[in-house]
This record gives structure tokens, sequence and C-alpha cells, in this order.
């Protein structure tokens, strides 16, 4: 029996994060909710500042961290002010139905429709599980692309979790495979 090629990484998180494409599709316009134990408000600077237990929602997307700057225009529709972008830092989680991306850092670009994780980033979805340096998930495509680490020295080891050796530097990950 001959066996099918190795996906590469980059085209299996596209396939972690997007699959099924038509019932995955975020909606970019929904509102933003949000809650957090603080919240400071700079007006001069079209920013405000959540901290402790961050949880946002838009639909039917979930961040979570212990610190979100949003960022906003100073333009105000409707009597709200229009949000540009959130920068997210301290235990950084993206959920969506059935997919969960974690990592140091997140910025969700409104504008561009982007989220992009950065620092130690996981992407699972089920059994399977893809680590790297940086995943860009473009929420109108629905494509993800994650590439190796820029931290570290040429390939050192980081520890193992659940028997996956993480390489600095590079893209690794566990496919599960149908019990036959």
């Amino acid at each position: 029996m001959k066996r099918a090629p190795a996906l590469p990484a980059l085209i299996v998180a596209a396939s972690l994060w997007a699959a099924p494409a038509a019932a995955q599709r975020h909606n970019t316009n929904a509102p933003i909710d949000f809650a957090a134990e603080n919240l400071e408000l700079q007006d001069r600077a079209n920013r405000a500042v959540l901290s402790g237990g961050v949880s946002i929602r838009q639909a039917d997307l979930t961040l979570t961290a212990a610190r979100v700057t949003v960022a906003y225009t100073g333009q105000v529709i409707g009597g709200t002010p229009q949000v540009s972008r959130l920068d997210a830092s301290g235990g950084v989680t993206v959920v969506r139905p059935n997919q969960r991306a974690r990592a140091q850092y997140g910025v969700y670009d409104l504008n561009k429709r982007v989220i992009t994780m950065l620092g130690d980033v996981s992407l699972i979805q089920g059994n399977n599980t893809l680590r790297g340096g940086r995943l860009s998930i473009n929420l109108d495509t629905g494509r993800a692309t994650l590439d190796g680490s820029t931290a570290g020295a040429g390939g050192a080891a980081a520890p193992a979790e659940n028997g996956i050796e993480r390489r600095q530097g590079r893209v690794t990950g566990r496919f599960t495979v149908p019990q036959r």
C-alpha cells in the first residue's frame, strides 16, 4: 500500500483553524463584549487598558488574557468609539468552536481582520497539536499560518509537553491517526 506524502505544517495549520470553512467563518462585524477586573480609560491616547482576568467575546470567538489594550480611532459613531486593535499579553488564549490557540502575546487588528499570536504558540484541535513561534489567522479567509520561533539559540530544545519536544525555530506537532 502506497502512503500519501506528509502535509506541510502550514497547510495543516490552515486546515486545523478553518475547517469546515463555511461553519467557521467569523463575523468580524459583531459587537465586542468584554469583562475584566479593572478598566483604565486613556482618552487622550484613544485607548483603554483592561486588566485582571480579561475576557473578550465577538460572536463565536473568545480571547482571554491577563491584560488587553484596546485602541480606538477617536471617531465616535452612534456614541461608540470605533475600536481598531486589541493588544493582549499574559497567557493569551483564542477559542473558537472545537479549536484553541495559545501564546504569550496576541494582536487582533480589527481593520485587517487578522489575529497574530506570538511566543510559544500552540494550535489545538481535538488531539492534533501544532507548536511554533508565530501564528497568523485571517478571519475573512480562515487561513492560518504558523512559523518557527525566532527566540532562542539555533534549535535549542524546550521542555516537552504531552510527550512532544518543542524545538525553537521550528514548527512541531503531532497528528492523530484514525484507528483501523
